[in-house]
């Protein structure tokens, strides 16, 4: 995030709450984000693996898979684990089974990353979502931290959107309130997550 990207956050968020300038103006402007080279399948699965728990116990958790996997590749050692197996390794049904579901689109292609980072954010949410336990939480996260789309605002966050109710008041709607900075409001959820000092894994939606 450039200096001219942070001047004009706060040149907005002056006209929405003096709460959230100083708040904004506090955090500075965002470091760039890096690109995740990480497989899609990967992300996706270690995302949903750490929905609603601490980043410890999301840590812990997608060690022992990673170790139960061994060398086998990620996407083939879930289309064969069995729910017991997941469940030994600390994730809940629900969670093995999105996990196996996501293993099972890559293999039939549904998942190649070059098609999809050509798609709308919306478009993408859409095809990502046919998939059973991703959710529109995950599928912003992935368009935030793996596409890097830059006007996402994961309205179902948690964090997201109680840290702005409290900086705008509570007679303001944060969707309003994260509408004004579009087209860049994934750098908005950025500052939300940084002023929160929060991860965005933290109790959420999938």
């Amino acid at each position: 995030m450039n200096r001219k990207l942070h001047s004009e956050f706060l040149a907005t968020s002056h006209g929405i709450s003096s709460q959230l300038n100083n708040a904004i103006s506090e955090c500075g402007a965002l470091p760039k984000q890096r690109p995740n080279d990480q497989p899609l399948t990967t992300v996706m699965c270690r995302t949903i693996a750490g929905q609603q728990l601490s980043v410890t116990a999301a840590r812990t958790i997608w060690s022992r898979v990673i170790a139960d996997s061994g060398r086998t590749p990620l996407a083939k050692y879930l289309t064969k684990a069995s729910p017991s197996q997941l469940r030994a390794c600390g994730l809940s049904r629900a969670k093995g089974r999105a996990m196996k579901e996501i293993a099972s689109a890559a293999n039939s292609g549904r998942l190649e990353t070059k098609k999809l980072a050509a798609l709308s954010h919306h478009e993408r949410s859409q095809q990502l979502m046919e998939i059973w336990g991703v959710g529109q939480w995950t599928a912003d996260m992935i368009g935030i931290f793996y596409f890097a789309d830059r006007d996402v605002w994961p309205e179902s966050d948690i964090t997201v959107a109680k840290t702005l109710q409290r900086l705008i008041g509570h007679r303001r709607k944060p969707e309003r309130a994260a509408d004004q900075f579009a087209p860049h409001r994934s750098f908005l959820a950025r500052y939300m997550w940084k002023i929160a000092d929060a991860t965005p894994n933290n109790n959420q939606k999938s």
